[in-house]
């Protein structure tokens, strides 16, 4: 049975209905959010970089990021709007959320002491919510919320 190795609360702000988790430094990625962003896709992937399509235009988005040993137990469909999996190579073990309008923010997200190729489960609830405050009062705290596994890809 696969083990929670860690367990962190971020916050991703969103911008133009997108947000990316991508190598904490980008120096080296042949394409760096938000270049070639998959407009009409939950999620999307570039080396180094895993991007997620918001339900709402401007607001902050709570992730609730954990890595497993292994393959986590599955999640109740009924729980969430959206829900993809996909695979995601690290070179260094360390990735941070991208916005496409503030850039890299603060929090480095740790997979592991190296690089590694995962695969990544992305889970979202709130996405009608956080579309309507865009189109009314234009932001909010919170609204959507993600949970995105990710464990070891030979595993």
């Amino acid at each position: 049975m696969a083990q929670l190795v860690r367990r962190q609360r971020v916050s991703a702000y969103v911008a133009f209905h997108a947000f990316a988790l991508q190598e904490s430094d980008d120096a080296d990625l042949p394409v760096p959010f938000p270049d070639e962003f998959p407009r009409h896709s939950f999620i999307g992937t570039h080396p180094g970089r895993l991007d997620i399509r918001s339900g709402g235009h401007t607001h902050t988005a709570t992730l609730d990021v954990e890595v497993w040993d292994g393959v986590p137990p599955p999640q109740d469909p009924a729980d969430w709007d959206e829900q993809a999996e996909a695979e995601f190579e690290s070179t260094s073990g360390q990735v941070a959320v991208w916005s496409g309008s503030i850039g890299r923010m603060d929090d480095d997200i740790t997979l592991a002491d190296s690089g590694g190729l995962w695969r990544v489960r992305v889970h979202c609830v709130g996405r009608a919510e956080a579309a309507a405050l865009s189109e009314g009062e234009g932001t909010g705290i919170g609204v959507e919320r993600y949970l995105i596994q990710f464990w070891p890809a030979e595993a």
